[in-house]
């Protein structure tokens, strides 16, 4: 990177980022300035790090462009809203090859594209002398479209719960990678390639929904994310996750493993599926399954059980954690 210097690689990522549909000003001036049609903007953050989030071994430039688009991408829907920029912050070894960093744009851009957004602005800067990571740090923004936003405190007693998307893919692929292997294609793409349910979360804000979160945990752990923030239990249901989930290369690689694919359905994150929160008899959107229920709050408090036991027993039975946990080993 050092040949080309910091605006060189400026300029050859902005040509790889495409244009925001809402951008007056893009990259290239002190800051963007975007178009706000609904008068309120989404605004999310995520940082990507080398070694903890993604391995250059294991992905390519542009997958790992993609992943961290769609980490953020994930969190706009979940709130009820549509993409429309990103703005990326990048520290990375001066050693660092322009062309891989360039695939990483490209990445980004691919992941933006349906929506109209791009990257509109950032920053970078060489890491710390005795660091040999790359570091993405990627906000998103996003428009409303009219709607209210959808937190993770608005579930109620009677609520049913449901899920859009995929569960445990990703977990699956990292698992394969991780003994060394690279098939099936299909859960190692998922795992270098997430594909959030983008559409779904501004469909469950239009059907009515009380709260939604993004799985980027696993579902036990976001789906307690609702619990807590709402004051309420959840119970999910362990025949409806295996038989609505537990599909695709989950069940062939847990053979060869030895494991219980349900483990990755209810733990593994990075899927980026939507888990929302529905009042009783409303429509569900298509692509949405309901998988639980919300109930009032027992005497253990707020929480997630699956069958009637608590998440914490179902994870540990299963060998695995509730979910991803940030400051973890």
């Amino acid at each position: 990177m050092g040949v080309v210097g910091e605006f060189g690689l400026i300029a050859r990522v902005v040509a790889r980022s495409g244009t925001a549909a809402l951008a007056e000003v893009g990259p290239g001036d002190d800051a963007a300035v975007l178009r706000t049609p609904d008068g309120r903007v989404v605004a999310c953050t995520d940082v990507l790090v080398e070694g903890r989030h993604f391995r250059r071994d294991w992905s390519s430039a542009e997958d790992v462009g993609h992943k961290a688009a769609a980490a953020n991408l994930a969190d706009i829907a979940a709130m009820g809203a549509v993409p429309t920029a990103l703005l990326v912050g990048l520290a990375c070894p001066s050693s660092t090859p322009a062309a891989w960093l360039e695939g990483v744009a490209t990445g980004m851009a691919e992941e933006c594209a349906p929506f109209g957004a791009a990257v509109v602005g950032g920053d970078t800067s060489a890491s710390a002398p005795d660091s040999a990571s790359v570091v993405l740090s990627v906000t998103a923004l996003g428009d409303l479209g009219g709607r209210a936003p959808v937190t993770r405190s608005g579930a109620r007693p009677g609520d049913v719960v449901a899920v859009a998307g995929r569960l445990g893919w990703s977990a699956c692929g990292l698992a394969v990678l991780r003994r060394g292997f690279t098939a099936p294609a299909a859960a190692v793409s998922a795992h270098r390639r997430p594909r959030p349910p983008y559409a779904a979360g501004p469909a469950a804000a239009d059907a009515g929904a009380t709260s939604m979160c993004d799985t980027s945990d696993g579902l036990l752990a976001d789906a307690g994310h609702l619990a807590e923030d709402s004051g309420v239990r959840i119970e999910l249901d362990g025949e409806v996750l295996r038989a609505a989930f537990v599909v695709g290369p989950l069940p062939q690689v847990a053979a060869a493993l030895g494991g219980d694919p349900l483990g990755w359905v209810l733990t593994g994150g990075e899927d980026h599926a939507l888990v929302a929160t529905f009042p009783p008899g409303a429509q569900l959107p298509a692509g949405w399954t309901t998988i639980g229920s919300v109930h009032d709050s027992d005497e253990g408090g707020p929480g997630v059980r699956v069958d009637g036991v608590p998440a914490a027993a179902v994870a540990a039975e299963l060998g695995e954690g509730t979910g991803h946990v940030h400051f973890g080993g």
